[in-house]
């Protein structure tokens, strides 16, 4: 696996494979790789024959006060994990080679970045949508391979990618889980035993509110009852648990057609945020 850490380094390769007619995918990471970055690796791999993961710590999706300084590194680990997982090229570059001196372009969202994380973390889908709008023009793949853990921020990107017509097609993987039903996340490693055992009501907070949508409850009560769950189980503070659409990302209040239950809720300083599709 080549390891290339600027724009020409990486546009030689790509171009040599374009050159010999094979499709690039690309999946966007921000390192500290565990099992579900390898899953989309592996779909990757089954999608084209030349695979580029990226990781690349993004400062413009960050607010002031967040994690950037202390989110989790480990480039070793990575390199070792892609080599394995048959990844062909790791674009691992510096800030300035992103966002070279006097780039000037922002990206500002609305529709499915509005509400939840749009509200809780008001600076991140302009940061996601110019982060990968500028990984996409960069390794100009044909596919780009993401994370259903993350489901809004797929909505974004998908958005981003229909109303600027870029040339990509965007793919997602279901979110890879512990055994205990944990979403894995490179943010689980701030988890201490005892945060990490309480951890996983989130996700059993989420199927609640599936199962009580099921049974005819409106999506305010469902997500009220299963808030209250959360903060039983030891959570902190909940940001929100709620429902929408899962193809235009709208409100729903009551269960009809395919569906998404979304949550985000803290453990002391740690910040976890999970979603199950409901149909």
């Amino acid at each position: 696996m080549k390891v290339v850490r600027d724009a020409a380094a990486l546009a030689a390769a790509v171009g040599e494979w374009r050159a010999a007619g094979q499709r690039v995918a690309v999946v966007p990471t921000m390192g500290y790789l565990h099992e579900g970055h390898l899953a989309l690796v592996a779909r990757a791999r089954e999608l084209a024959p030349r695979v580029v993961a990226t990781i690349f710590v993004n400062p413009t999706q960050f607010a002031p006060h967040e994690d950037l300084g202390r989110y989790p590194r480990d480039e070793a680990g990575d390199i070792a994990k892609l080599e394995a997982a048959g990844c062909d090229l790791l674009f691992a570059p510096p800030v300035e080679v992103v966002y070279p001196p006097g780039f000037a372009t922002r990206i500002s969202m609305d529709g499915p970045a509005l509400g939840l994380e749009g509200t809780h973390r008001p600076q991140m889908f302009g940061g996601v949508a110019l982060v990968c709008t500028r990984l996409f023009g960069l390794t100009r793949a044909d596919v780009g391979v993401f994370g259903e853990k993350d489901w809004q921020q797929v909505m974004v990107i998908r958005r981003v990618v229909a109303d600027l017509a870029l040339p990509i097609e965007i793919v997602t993987v279901p979110t890879v889980r512990a055994a205990d039903g944990l979403a894995l996340s490179s943010r689980n490693a701030y988890l201490d035993a005892g945060a990490r055992a309480k951890a996983v009501a989130l996700h059993a907070a989420l199927v609640f509110a599936a199962e009580r949508l099921r049974a005819g409850e409106t999506a305010g009560e469902a997500c009220a009852a299963a808030e209250k769950r959360l903060l039983e189980a030891g959570f902190d503070r909940v940001d929100y648990v709620a429902v929408r659409r899962e193809g235009d990302f709208s409100e729903l209040d009551r269960l009809e057609g395919a569906a998404r239950v979304l949550g985000a809720a803290w453990l002391g300083s740690v910040r976890l945020v999970d979603n199950i599709p409901e149909i």
